[in-house]
């Protein structure tokens, strides 16, 4: 039997739920929708949910508006029948309702994130662990200590039994043999990087080599080195390594796919950081494209680093790459509509509302609270008294009549820039909600078991700090 759903919503929604479920067509549920009898479907409250809906239900499950905050296991309990939050906005709920019963699970991915600290030997210890425990917290696996040419380190040994301390695995990358040497008697568990040339040297100290061409470019190089570290027994990572644009990017790339043509199932490794901190591009972008491409050649260890400012979440954006694109090749699907988290100045779909539905949800609202909404055609402002629509929103304010009231003239003013922003960049507005920008910045974290703060337009003049 097909699945009945019960959506409840409120007066203001309801006409839009219902065109928005009757597009779908044919569908493998059937459905009914219930008003609850509150103006904002997402002001609507568990009492409220428990007083006006009377059991029995007959549904397999209750869908509630994204934005309902309350405690969904107090009411399955209740009702006996599984509550769940749908889209935040009815826009969303196509897409919603085409994963019925497969939630997108982003807490698997089988890749390896070496965050690097370049200037590592320029850091005091107490620095140099607090960098490291921020790169772990953001995804990092291992902690890669950079040693700079010429530059002494004489606290390498005590900065990585300090980072094992503290629970921590750790690489160390340095063109001196000595300093590795030094890294590896310390507890290292990864060295960078070995050639034919060195990797005999390291055989007894038990951390694992990555390996590279003792010749830039000679994968022969690189595989005497895999046939060396085979012969002896020891576990090891391959880089090809990855050259920046202009400087055998595309030379560099058909070595990865030859590496792994050769060797079908040795351990790689690929350093981003050529590509994110060596082009001027956003580097979610960079970050996603390379991520693929080692989902694809089953790389499943990547370098990243930051130096440039350009870069200061990429440890983040790498994390979430390896899920999206771990679950997108689970699926056997393109990695598209899993995760929102690398679409940062864009969104794919920056209109939950159409020009017609806001028309229409403007001409039911009879009170004074200004309602800001994007559409292709612009800004839209609205309330009870009138309803505009501009491209520059500086042009409405001597319309919105706020002129003596400072704090509600502050509030407009901030989130009608807000909502000029988004759409010229085509990115999704919601009033009293900041912007998402995915991964590139903190995500904001939020309670949804109980009721928000009261947004501004909301707040009274009285609750308004003078």
């Amino acid at each position: 039997m097909a699945e009945h759903l019960l959506f409840l919503t409120g007066h203001l929604a309801r006409s839009r739920l219902e065109r928005v479920l009757e597009d779908l067509k044919e569908t493998a549920f059937s459905y009914e929708i219930v008003d609850i009898g509150v103006k904002v479907a997402a002001l609507m409250t568990e009492e409220i949910i428990s007083r006006r809906l009377k059991p029995p239900l007959v549904a397999e499950r209750v869908i509630l508006p994204g934005r309902y905050r309350g405690d969904l296991q107090r009411l399955t309990d209740r009702f006996g029948v599984p509550f769940v939050r749908g889209p935040d906005e009815v826009a969303d709920l196509p897409v919603f309702l085409g994963r019925v019963g497969k939630p997108v699970d982003l807490s698997r991915h089988d890749m390896r994130i070496f965050a690097e600290i370049v200037d590592a030997s320029a850091l005091s210890l107490d620095a140099l662990v607090k960098r490291a425990e921020k790169l772990a917290a953001a995804g990092a696996d291992v902690i890669d200590l950079g040693c700079l040419p010429q530059t002494p380190f004489p606290h390498l040994g005590e900065a990585v039994a300090s980072l094992k301390a503290k629970g921590l695995q750790v690489s160390v990358d340095s063109a001196s043999l000595e300093e590795l040497r030094t890294g590896a008697a310390a507890g290292a568990d990864y060295l960078l990087s070995l050639t034919e040339e060195t990797i005999g040297l390291f055989v007894k100290y038990g951390a694992t080599p990555i390996l590279i061409p003792a010749s830039p470019g000679d994968l022969d190089s690189l595989g005497r080195a895999v046939d060396a570290a085979e012969a002896a027994g020891i576990s090891f990572i391959a880089d090809p390594v990855l050259d920046p644009v202009h400087f055998g990017f595309a030379a560099s790339l058909a070595r990865f796919i030859e590496a792994r043509r050769r060797w079908p199932h040795i351990p790689m490794m690929m350093g981003t950081g050529n590509l994110t901190e060596l082009t001027d591009a956003d580097s979610s972008g960079v970050t996603a494209l390379l991520a693929g491409l080692c989902s694809e050649l089953s790389i499943q260890n990547v370098l990243v680093v930051n130096v440039s400012p350009h870069t200061v979440r990429t440890v983040e954006e790498h994390d979430r790459a390896r899920r999206v694109m771990f679950a997108a090749k689970s699926d056997h699907a393109l990695p598209r509509g899993y995760d929102a988290g690398l679409l940062q100045i864009h969104d794919r779909k920056p209109y939950p509302h159409s020009i017609e539905d806001i028309d229409m949800l403007a001409a039911d609202v009879r009170d004074a609270n200004f309602r800001i909404m994007t559409a292709p055609d612009g800004v839209h402002i609205f309330n009870g008294k009138g309803h505009r629509r501009a491209h520059d929103v500086f042009e409405l304010f001597p319309e919105l009549g706020v002129e003596t009231d400072g704090a509600h003239a502050f509030y407009l003013g901030a989130e009608l820039t807000k909502a000029e922003i988004a759409w010229k960049l085509g990115k999704r507005y919601a009033q009293d909600e900041p912007l998402a920008w995915g991964v590139a910045a903190p995500e904001k974290q939020e309670d949804r078991t109980r009721l928000a703060e009261a947004g501004h337009t909301l707040r009274t003049k009285k609750d308004v700090a003078p």
